[in-house]
């Protein structure tokens, strides 16, 4: 005897619910903020090279994430939001307190205001950009307001990296290594255009030339990193390491 067919209002729902390629990019983004804050914990160890890569590591995920998102089509709000939250713990509250146990608490109490204002001014550039999403200048297609917090997290954390590709982490006072920190702080929350590098294009002919200068870049960075990030900065601080 054959069965009846069920009609459609017998059918039990079908499950609704997210796929997990739609999660990827939040994934990219807790995994940066994780990077972020292991970077906390390498420099509570003095292992500054593993800190200082950790935090270089969230920003290339952090590059990545709103780029799998438009990929794959899965841009939210929760990932806007979330995507801000991780910035100001992986480029904010991270790079401050890695430089402070690094060199700045040399300083005592003005150290640590150093290294607060730091956060601060990165809570504050992200809680701007932000808020005028929807009001973003003429000029907001190819550059951004102030320096991006990656950016900003990078520079602030150049005068290691010269420190150790240097070999003498004792050169510059903290003092110098405090002015830095400010001066990357304040370039975070400035208004000052900075370009991005999102709508850059290249000519057919110049193609091949710039992906065999980024793989000796990059083998280059495998061989000698820190020796290869001095020569590549924009600006030669060396490190303090000054110690209490």
């Amino acid at each position: 005897m054959l069965r009846k067919r069920p009609s459609d209002t017998e059918r039990p729902p079908r499950f609704k619910g997210t796929t997990v390629a739609r999660l990827i990019p939040n994934m990219i983004t807790v995994a940066s903020t994780c990077a972020g804050l292991t970077g906390i914990r390498y420099a509570l160890e003095e292992r500054w090279e593993f800190a200082v890569a950790a935090i270089l590591v969230a920003a290339l995920l952090d590059a990545l994430d709103g780029r799998m998102a438009r990929l794959l089509r899965a841009t939210s709000d929760f990932g806007a939001q979330l995507d801000s939250l991780s910035d100001f713990v992986a480029f904010g509250v991270s790079p401050a307190l890695i430089v402070w146990l690094w060199g700045l608490s040399g300083l005592g109490g003005i150290g640590w205001g150093i290294a607060l204002f730091f956060a601060v001014c990165g809570g504050l550039r992200l809680a701007r950009f932000n808020s005028r999403l929807d009001k973003l200048p003429p000029y907001a297609f190819n550059y951004f307001q102030g320096v991006p917090a990656p950016a900003g997290a990078a520079i602030g954390l150049l005068p290691l990296a010269i420190g150790f590709a240097l070999g003498t982490p004792d050169i510059v006072p903290a003092w110098a290594v405090g002015i830095w920190m400010v001066c990357c702080a304040l370039l975070m929350v400035s208004e000052v255009p900075t370009y991005s590098f999102k709508k850059f294009k290249l000519a057919p002919k110049f193609v091949l030339p710039f992906m065999v200068l980024i793989g000796l870049l990059i083998a280059g960075l495998a061989s000698a990193p820190w020796e290869d990030l001095r020569i590549y900065a924009p600006c030669h601080y060396p490190s303090p390491a000054i110690r209490d």
